[in-house]
């Protein structure tokens, strides 16, 4: 290579290419401006973290304000069945003792009625004792009183009779 001129080297151009891009690059400050721009990229950066790390806080809280609702909703749900558990036992108590006290007053009108029933009975049979005693009496005396006096005798007889038993 001793022929070679050093323009001709690669080498040389190579060298000579960074130094006047390290020269540039110190001459128009583009090292300051590059690193004002990876700070400004940083602190955006920090920022978007920051901002993650708080919507982090605040979806925890919401999600331990939704599961403290969901169990304050399953205990109040828990309650109104309790409660509703409660009423039913308490209104199926009292339809029970409602049937209870119905049965016994259709048992006492059931009573009622058979007294009556009875009582009309046994009137109706000493009605019809004492019409076929009259009727007996009647013809037996009719008989044996025969005349004009004995008749009158006989109805008033019948007409007292008729009166103490009705």
């Amino acid at each position: 290579m001793a022929g070679d001129v050093w323009y001709a080297d690669t080498s040389f151009w190579a060298g000579a290419s960074f130094v006047v891009f390290v020269g540039g690059v110190i001459a128009t400050k583009a090292h300051k401006k590059i690193g004002d721009m990876l700070d400004e990229r940083v602190e955006a950066i920090k920022t978007q973290i920051d901002e993650a790390k708080t919507l982090r806080e605040e979806a925890e809280n919401l999600l331990g304000e939704y599961q403290r609702k969901q169990r304050d909703a399953e205990k109040e749900a828990a309650e109104m069945l309790e409660h509703a558990k409660a009423d039913a036992k308490i209104m199926l108590d009292e339809a029970k003792s409602d049937i209870k006290e119905m049965t016994a007053r259709r048992a006492r009108v059931a009573q009622d009625k058979i007294a009556q029933a009875e009582a009309s009975a046994v009137k109706e049979v000493q009605k019809v004792a004492v019409d076929a005693a009259i009727s007996a009496a009647t013809s037996v005396l009719g008989e044996k009183l025969k005349g004009r006096s004995g008749s009158a005798i006989i109805n008033e007889a019948i007409d007292q009779v008729g009166d103490k038993l009705h």
